[in-house]
């Protein structure tokens, strides 16, 4: 059954929808030297900016915070066969952050028991293991009956039609413009150096202001 949390997350995006919205930030983190976008009243016109999640430090991150910025959300694991990935979304990172690019990692346990961590235990594993200073949140669920409301948001016929489904596996990734639409979704094989994702980050970030 879903939390009470849950619901309240939800809450928070469902009547944005109802009511006609349309659809389709850096922060700090433990890991991450990026800084959220100074917002003052947060600008919820966009259903993605109404989600506020907590990092691997418990510290409460509005992806508001983000407006503005191009965004790769990732469900990340440590023990996949795709936990290399993490690699090459630290090198995407690096290469465009300065033109407007963020990546932000969310971790679950759905898939094989491949985060078995506690948060502290995977903060420690992104740092030394692949010098992540990408945002990366607490563990959440990604599917199923505890789906947290973001993922439950961008994988839902309702709010998120053109990129629906229910994530099949780790390091599945969506790509939101800097109008906080979503304008594409990648399955786990697509490797942060795919030319065509590539392609698409650049054509997002457009004249790579920051």
């Amino acid at each position: 059954m879903r939390t009470a949390l849950s619901y309240a997350l939800a809450a928070a995006w469902l009547p944005l929808l109802v009511c006609g919205c349309e659809d389709k930030p850096e922060v700090s983190t433990a890991l991450s030297s990026a800084k959220p976008a100074e917002t003052g009243t947060p600008d919820v016109s966009k259903p993605l900016y109404a989600f506020t999640l907590a990092d691997l430090d418990g510290n409460m991150t509005p992806l508001a915070g983000f407006k503005s910025r191009v965004l790769l959300l990732v469900n990340v694991a440590s023990k996949c066969g795709y936990t290399r990935q993490y690699a090459g979304l630290q090198a995407l990172y690096e290469k465009y952050r300065e033109q407007g690019l963020v990546v932000l990692g969310f971790p679950a346990n759905n898939f094989g028991a491949q985060e078995p961590g506690t948060n502290e235990q995977i903060k420690l594993f992104c740092s030394t293991n692949y010098a992540v200073t990408f945002p990366v949140f607490a563990k959440i669920s990604v599917r199923g009956e505890d789906i947290h409301p973001l993922y439950q948001f961008l994988t839902s016929r309702q709010s998120n039609p053109q990129f629906r489904g229910d994530i099949a596996w780790n390091f599945t990734k969506f790509l939101v413009s800097r109008e906080g639409e979503v304008i594409g979704r990648y399955e786990p094989k697509v490797e942060p150096s795919d030319a065509q994702l590539v392609s698409e980050i650049e054509r997002a970030l457009g004249d790579g202001r920051p």
